[in-house]
């Protein structure tokens, strides 16, 4: 469920892409500074793009340093560490640990057993931090389950679930702009669910796996799909529209008016690839 919010490089100025790569930074070493080193193998472009969108609206002080790469240790590049880049750790291992329990329970793939069994310690932690947030991930795996085995067949249903969690998650602290950033983490995790959902179709339809893309027409799959994504991301950028935000606004633009729909045109992509494939070797 991870993976579809993240920046158009070709159309970010290179100053801005070098900030945004310096939170991705502090964000991989926040998450093997506080929660070990093998949590920085949950490091996603979506909890960048939180850490810098409350970094942003807060405009807290943030520490820029040098540091050795895990990677590639023969480089120092820049990192931002603030408390966002913290927070965004905390949401980025509490998520990463529910969406691989979730792979584990869908195809019992030895390596997601392994991980999890790696980050479990790191939750108790992470839950009495930010409870709201726990509570509410807790929530949302147990309604989607439900959601799934119930086989609803509205796409927008299942999706607000999605977009119910990820708006708690946007929410830090209970303040002036908590409806706010609620309202954009509820669009940009409907829009997340929608598009996971639309990428795994093929492959859900080959094995019966629920999928609520199945029951809409084939015919305008693609045309209904769209709209209902440009619905969830215009909802979302209303929301962005309306907070304060002057620091690294550039950044966040590119992401929710550009990069998420590269994001898409790459999964349309793959999955017309995958149907032809499927195609032609049924054949």
């Amino acid at each position: 469920m991870f993976g579809y919010i993240s920046i158009n490089k070709p159309e970010l100025k290179v100053r801005d892409f070098d900030t945004y790569h310096a939170f991705y930074c502090g964000l991989c070493h926040t998450l093997g500074d506080r929660l070990g080193w093998t949590s920085r193998l949950t490091l996603t472009y979506d909890m960048t793009f939180l850490a810098i969108l409350l970094d942003s609206l807060y405009e807290e002080t943030e520490e820029k340093r040098s540091l050795r790469c895990p990677v590639r240790p023969w480089q120092c590049p820049p990192a931002i560490l603030c408390p966002a880049t913290r927070y965004a750790a905390d949401m980025n291992v509490l998520l990463a640990f529910y969406n691989l329990a979730d792979d584990w329970k869908d195809d019992h793939r030895t390596d997601s057993r392994i991980r999890l069994s790696l980050l479990k310690n790191k939750l108790p932690g992470i839950r009495s931090r930010w409870p709201r947030q726990a509570k509410a991930v807790t929530r949302y795996v147990h309604d989607l389950h439900q959601c799934e085995q119930a086989d609803v067949r509205d796409p927008d249903l299942a999706a607000r679930l999605t977009g119910t969690m990820l708006g708690e998650i946007f929410v830090r602290q209970e303040d002036c702009w908590s409806d706010r950033l609620r309202g954009m983490g509820s669009a940009l995790g409907r829009f997340i669910y929608l598009m996971d959902a639309y990428e795994d179709l093929p492959m859900d339809l080959i094995h019966g796996s629920y999928n609520p893309w199945k029951y809409m027409p084939e015919k305008t799959m693609e045309s209904d799909s769209r709209i209902l994504l440009t619905m969830m991301m215009t909802e979302c950028c209303h929301a962005f529209e309306q907070l304060p935000i002057l620091r690294n606004a550039g950044i966040l633009r590119n992401v929710l008016y550009s990069g998420v729909w590269t994001a898409y045109e790459r999964v349309l992509k793959t999955r017309l690839k995958t149907e032809e494939t499927h195609h032609d070797g049924s054949l």
